[in-house]
């Protein structure tokens, strides 16, 4: 008696184990990442690092780098290390608070856009086309000069400013996926919209939320540090923007103090060159053009040489 032999079940990779370990083998991923995780670890642990008060008068003003002072003290006597270590955790928490309060705003307005269209989506649309027209800069200002400075003012601003483009992104995937018969099916089945929304279309969206994400944070530390650089937010803060509003006070550039000015700068370079790493690599995995055309390269880049002979092609004369 012939007995049919069961197929195996055959275990699926996860997907999302597939995704971190194929993020981890790209280089710009492995150095943005280790950038930003860099920068986390010193805020997390500022106060093993640089124990003490960053705002306390710690000697003589602007003492060069020396064995006492690793980066020297500012035009106040403040030790510039302290204050560049510290300003990492108010500088880190605007840019990751922005991003996420900017990124919720965005997910809501631009789904609800694109899934219910009609009046809804006019009415958004404008909205959403009424902030990305407003100039970002002089906006910031007039809302930091008016409302009361403090990490949850600034916060509040940057968000306010920054969701408008991501929102037209989000509206535009809604548009599409709204259309799949997966969307169809759970309608069929008397799913609520909300529902269909957040649990068929927005999975579907994790790799944009995500890329939004990565830039909302760069956007966020960016914005930030030109305000306190413009002098717009709590200036007693300790933060890599009010370090170079106060080495900017000193006349730093002019005397000569490097190191009050350029440490502060070249952390907030580094953490969004890290950010921008982390971004492009997660584009070039989850867009499929350019996936295949580094699939490509690869196998071009491994295939050994070989000599190729055209074969001639005779057209018949008429």
């Amino acid at each position: 008696m012939n007995t049919v032999k069961q197929p195996a079940m055959v275990s699926k990779p996860k997907k999302r184990n597939s995704l971190l370990r194929t993020l981890f083998s790209n280089r710009m991923a492995v150095v943005g990442t280790g950038l930003v995780l860099l920068f986390i670890l010193i805020a997390a642990f500022a106060p093993l690092i640089a124990p003490g008060s960053p705002q306390k008068f710690a000697g003589k003003p602007n003492q060069s780098p020396s064995d006492k002072f690793l980066l020297g003290t500012n035009h106040l006597g403040k030790d510039v290390f302290k204050q560049l270590v510290w300003g990492a955790r108010n500088s880190l928490l605007v840019g990751f608070g922005t991003a996420f309060l900017s990124t919720l705003v965005a997910i809501l307005i631009g789904m609800t856009a694109g899934y219910f269209r009609g009046r809804v989506d006019d009415v958004l649309t404008l909205l959403m086309n009424l902030f990305l027209v407003i100039p970002g800069l002089p906006l910031l200002i007039v809302l930091s000069g008016y409302l009361k400075p403090g990490t949850t003012t600034v916060i509040f601003v940057l968000s306010l400013t920054g969701w408008a483009f991501a929102a037209r992104i989000m509206r535009s995937q809604t548009l599409m996926l709204r259309e799949k018969d997966f969307v169809a099916a759970a309608k069929v089945s008397g799913e609520s919209s909300f529902r269909i929304i957040f649990s068929e279309i927005l999975p579907n969206m994790t790799s944009i939320i995500v890329g939004n994400l990565i830039s909302g944070v760069g956007y966020g530390i960016g914005a930030a540090t030109a305000l306190s650089f413009l002098g717009l937010t709590d200036i007693s803060e300790v933060t890599w923007g009010t370090n170079l509003y106060w080495a900017q006070q000193g006349n730093a550039l002019l005397s000569g103090a490097w190191w009050t000015f350029i440490p502060s700068g070249l952390a907030v370079a580094l953490i969004i060159f890290g950010l921008s790493l982390i971004n492009y690599a997660m584009d070039e995995i989850t867009n499929p053009r350019l996936r295949a055309e580094k699939d490509l390269n690869d196998v071009l880049k491994h295939q050994p040489s070989q000599n190729v002979r055209a074969t001639p092609v005779l057209r018949r004369a008429h």
